[in-house]
């Protein structure tokens, strides 16, 4: 295992205010956003720090640093410097830009010659079909998403320049890549905050323009791009993440070893696999995989060196089969070949469509060869079932996002309707906080109080684009429902008199809407109409005490500590979510990934 750990566990974690993890502790990001911090940026001082740490006591020793940034997933965000810098460079829409970077590819090398641009993927509209609006929000998205992508190349130079300074460059092997295709999940539209699309609601895009288009990108939004834009991002193949098309999972791969490799800056175009990463780097090193370890028997090896194309442009793929697999879609490369099919959950998979592609002439899978070369397609698909009974594949689970639905063992935080915490206490992370979202609950606080008049935070969940926040303020208890920017506020004014007293909310659903309630030492004080309940309270999780990370409420500068202490905090969980919102969270959690 490794020594360190330092980042986020999270999916779709905020570069702003990512939920960080220090080896085996959850801690706070070191500076705000306000102070200059962008998680891209804190994951490189850290790497940095830790081979300066290593080499300066042990300079005879090697390290492995695996680090995984939040680039290039959804929230899209970038420093002011870098929004600015891309302004305007994607006006010409998705059509324009996808052909120049189809050019640009045969230009450098990366794709062949005689590579067909593929046909539009469905739902993508043609650009000049777009209103104007919605030309001008899909614009400020890919912007966002240039303006993080040049800011993670430029850290990504920092780390080089660290390595060059200090005399560790040549005989470092970096390795560089990305692990899927473009993303789909911002739908035909793209979203301003993608917490709006797992709460199902539809973003009204001229209001968007009208008042928060230069947000994105910023602490105040939570984007992704359009299917427009995911289709760029994939040229020159078709489909997108999550499918065994080339869209889905051809990724670049560079691999930097001035000290090995002959020639730099040259492109191969051999085949190879994520799996064959591992296998390059024992390869290297002149290791060979034990057979069996502390008595039990190893799997393996899933995938093959890379190390004979260091060597110069050989032309030949050195590499048996490989086959791919994810929620049914299934596809697997033999001997420059490619069999690969869309899988759709109401069909048996005996009865799945096969194609058949000869990558060497047909890069982005565009001629079907299935019917001129039936018994080369029956040997491939059989090969598939082969190679999936050899590495564990089978049984098939065509399950998409139902498959993120399992339910709570024994022993995790979820287990009962009830919690019960003692602050102070660190920040709660997303997948530990109470399961609100759908259902009924009452939170109720014990606090003691002094002669002086309180007020702060006592509980926070989520953030600035959606979440809840209870809190004391010139006299007033307030609690803040922040629905992705429609905000709903009970309050009521509140004299505490010196000693203990409970102050609680009780959250009580009618369908899709409900009603806040207010209450002090049992009595109801105040509520409001919640006319659309929110079914995900996006990825930030909960304070008690205080609001550590993005502020819920606009009213406050967090983290605004509540003055008074807060004995006990209790949620009690008084109904079970719908099937609708179990979908949602389902959905939600798949996008994560």
């Amino acid at each position: 295992g490794f020594d360190r750990f330092y980042g986020f566990l999270n999916g779709e974690t905020d570069q702003f205010y990512p939920e960080l993890t220090q080896d085996n502790q959850h801690i706070l990001p070191p500076r705000t956003p306000e102070e200059g911090y962008h998680l891209t940026e804190d994951l490189i001082d850290q790497s940095t720090t830790w081979i300066r740490d290593l080499v300066s006591v042990r300079p005879d020793r090697p390290f492995y640093l695996y680090l995984a940034f939040g680039a290039q997933h959804a929230p899209h965000h970038a420093p002011d410097s870098y929004l600015a810098k891309w302004r305007g460079k994607f006006d010409e829409g998705w059509d324009v830009h996808r052909d120049r970077v189809f050019a640009r590819q045969k230009d450098l090398g990366i794709i062949p010659a005689n590579t067909t641009l593929a046909m539009r993927n469905p739902g993508v509209r043609p650009w000049i079909e777009l209103t104007k609006n919605e030309q001008l929000f899909a614009c400020r998205l890919q912007e966002a998403f240039a303006a993080m992508l040049d800011h993670t190349d430029a850290q990504i130079g920092r780390l080089l320049a660290f390595l060059e300074e200090r005399g560790l460059s040549d005989n470092t092997m970096i390795v560089l890549l990305s692990d899927n295709g473009a993303s789909r999940e911002g739908g035909p539209q793209g979203v301003m905050d993608e917490w709006s699309f797992f709460n199902g609601e539809w973003e009204d895009v001229d209001e968007i323009v009208a008042n928060r288009l230069d947000y994105i990108g910023t602490k105040k939004a939570h984007s992704n791009y359009p299917w427009g834009w995911s289709q760029v991002g994939n040229t020159p193949s078709r489909w997108y993440k999550s499918q065994t098309y080339g869209g889905g999972i051809r990724d670049s791969l560079i691999i930097k070893w001035p000290k090995e490799i002959s020639d730099p800056g040259s492109v191969r175009s051999q085949f190879c696999h994520i799996s064959d990463i591992a296998a390059t780097v024992y390869d290297s090193l002149g290791i060979e995989q034990p057979s069996v370890v502390n008595g039990h028997e190893q799997m393996p090896m899933h995938g093959e060196s890379l190390r004979y194309t260091f060597e110069g442009p050989i032309e030949t793929t050195q590499r048996g089969p490989q086959y791919f697999e994810m929620m049914g879609h299934r596809a697997i490369w033999a001997d420059g070949y490619k069999a690969v099919t869309f899988h759709d959950q109401n069909v048996p998979y005996e009865n799945d469509t096969w194609g058949l592609y000869n990558l060497a002439d047909d890069f982005s899978e565009m001629h079907d060869l299935s019917t001129k070369e039936p018994e080369r397609l029956k040997k491939m698909t059989a090969l598939w079932w082969e190679e999936a009974e050899k590495y564990g594949v089978l049984p098939l689970d065509d399950r998409g996002i139902e498959i993120f639905g399992s339910k709570s063992r024994p022993g995790s935080p979820h287990y009962g309707n009830t919690y019960t915490y003692y602050p102070p206490i660190a920040h709660i992370p997303s997948d530990a906080c109470p399961m609100l979202s759908g259902r009924a609950w009452t939170f109720t606080a014990d606090v003691e109080v002094g002669t002086v008049p309180v007020e702060g935070v006592i509980y926070a969940r989520g953030g600035h684009n959606i979440g809840h926040s209870m809190f004391i303020r010139n006299g007033e208890l307030n609690f803040y429902y922040n629905a992705l920017g429609k905000h709903q506020r009970a309050s009521a004014p509140v004299s505490l008199a010196p000693g203990k007293h409970q102050v609680a909310a009780r959250f009580d659903r009618d369908g899709e809407t409900g009603t806040l309630t207010l209450m002090v030492n049992g009595k109801d004080v105040g509520s409001v109409h919640i006319p659309k309940i929110m079914r995900i309270l996006g990825s930030m999780g909960m304070d008690l005490g205080c609001d550590r990370l993005s502020p819920v409420c606009p009213d406050y500068v967090a983290p605004f500590p509540f003055t008074g202490e807060i004995r006990k905090a209790t949620f009690e969980i008084r109904s079970r979510p719908t099937k609708i919102d179990e979908h949602a969270a389902m959905r939600a959690e798949a996008a994560k990934e």
